[in-house]
């Protein structure tokens, strides 16, 4: 069948489907007022989606980035998760393609880590690890391709600002629930409650995405230094108040790789990582050495090794397809709790079997993002380092923080892959003059 014929097709299906939307839409209005509400957001979405495939995701990340919960038991979703699910489905059927080598072997990487888990879901067959099981492939691999939508539509730039900016809203909101709490002689961890209450080591982390993103500042995205620097001199200011210890030190990582990787540009110069990671880790050292020298066994820090040292027990239960993801919700006496380490999580939800799946899906992203074009690849690989130098010691499967590292290595991956289309169109151009009239760059 021609590619005209396939359009038309299409287009006609979309036609007729819109059509039998709309009169769904007159039939429920009178009854059932919000059903109508959002069939008629059902299909302002398909519009804007066939006219740009990146619309719905740039005008969603903002809510990316909101853990407000609005459901309970089995099925229990934050905003974010909800957010994230409409704009994968939109991303999956509107994304441009053939996906470009990397994207296609991410894809692959994702579908192997959920096979991987397979196995405990055979296993353990109850609700809540039917719905994680999908719902840890949306995190990773929907954000993926809800970010390789905005990048490779043209908009990683935009889509990367809305990112950052959403971030220093949040920013702002943290440091005036600190100016607050300090007033009132209380220098303890910052917890904000406005507009809703939100863990210090969400915050935390969710802001060391924006501070690794401002401070690679990569060329394509046309950020001013100072621009950048004040919005990383902002988003630092704000994890310190959170006093989150995970967060640093996978921000320290994620900042230090990034001032290797780029010492030979001369951009990212070591003495601005090093100022910002060495303080903060000798504050870290001091607050973990404090807690152990204190003897309280009701502190994180023991509370963390009685966490992973009850785990490792309970997993060689089953020590080859694990308990079931999300096992923490079934009741089990003693195992109510989410276990605060990447690896250890997954060998205790899926076993050797789902930790192999893990392991390689996680080294094979950050091979995909070592491998793209520096300019892209850098900002890629730093972020999902520091998420997974940060998940050592905190919870991994999350909403925020599980799905936007791989919503920028989505980006990067979209725009790495646009970038190198119109090289190419501009170096088969005739007489050496690009597709736009303009002569190619050397």
């Amino acid at each position: 069948m021609s590619p005209d014929w396939r359009k038309v097709i299409t287009w006609g299906v979309a036609a007729v489907g819109i059509a039998g939307l709309g009169a769904a839409t007159a039939f429920l209005i009178p009854t059932e007022p919000l059903l109508a509400i959002v069939i008629v957001a059902v299909v302002l979405a398909l519009g804007l989606s066939a006219a740009d495939a990146a619309i719905i995701p740039l005008m969603s990340i903002p809510l990316l980035l909101v853990v407000l919960r609005i459901g309970r038991g089995g099925v229990d979703l934050s905003v974010a998760d909800a957010v994230l699910i409409g704009c994968t489905a939109v991303a999956f059927v509107f994304a441009t393609r053939p996906f470009s080598p990397p994207m296609r072997n991410f894809l692959w990487l994702t579908a192997l880590y959920q096979f991987a888990t397979l196995f405990t879901l055979l296993v353990n067959p109850y609700l809540s690890n039917a719905v994680e099981w999908a719902h840890a492939w949306v995190l990773v691999g929907g954000s993926a391709l809800v970010g390789w939508t905005i990048g490779r539509a043209g908009h990683g730039r935009t889509g990367m600002t809305a990112l950052v900016v959403s971030s220093l809203v949040l920013a702002l909101i943290t440091l005036g629930n600190a100016a607050v709490q300090y007033a009132q002689g209380d220098f303890g961890p910052v917890y904000p409650a406005f507009p809703y209450g939100m863990h210090k080591n969400f915050v935390g982390t969710a802001l060391g995405f924006a501070a690794v993103i401002t401070y690679a500042n990569p060329k394509w995205m046309g950020w001013s230094t100072a621009w950048s620097r004040v919005a990383l001199v902002t988003c630092l200011a704000a994890i310190a108040t959170t006093q989150s210890r995970q967060a640093i030190l996978g921000l320290g990582a994620a900042l230090l790789f990034v001032a290797w990787r780029e010492r030979r540009q001369g951009r990212h110069p070591w003495a601005l990582a090093l100022f910002a990671v060495i303080p903060a880790s000798v504050v870290v050292a001091t607050m973990v050495r404090d807690q152990v020298e204190s003897g309280n066994q009701f502190n994180s820090v023991f509370q963390r090794v009685t966490w992973l040292s009850d785990t490792i027990d309970f997993w060689l239960e089953s020590p080859w397809v694990g308990h079931g993801l999300r096992y923490w919700y079934r009741g089990i006496p003693g195992m109510d709790f989410q276990p605060p380490n990447a690896e250890i999580e997954v060998l205790a939800s899926a076993g050797v079997v789902g930790l192999l799946g893990f392991v390689i899906l996680m080294g094979g992203a950050l091979v995909i993002a070592w491998r793209l074009p520096r300019e892209f690849g850098t900002v890629a690989f730093a972020v999902v380092l520091g998420r997974l130098a940060q998940a050592q010691f905190d919870l991994f499967w999350s909403a925020v923080q599980a799905s936007i590292p791989f919503l920028v290595l989505g980006i990067c991956l979209g725009a790495a892959a646009l970038h190198e289309e119109r090289h190419a169109v501009d170096a088969w151009a005739p007489s050496g003059r690009s597709a736009s009239g303009g002569l190619v760059s050397p």
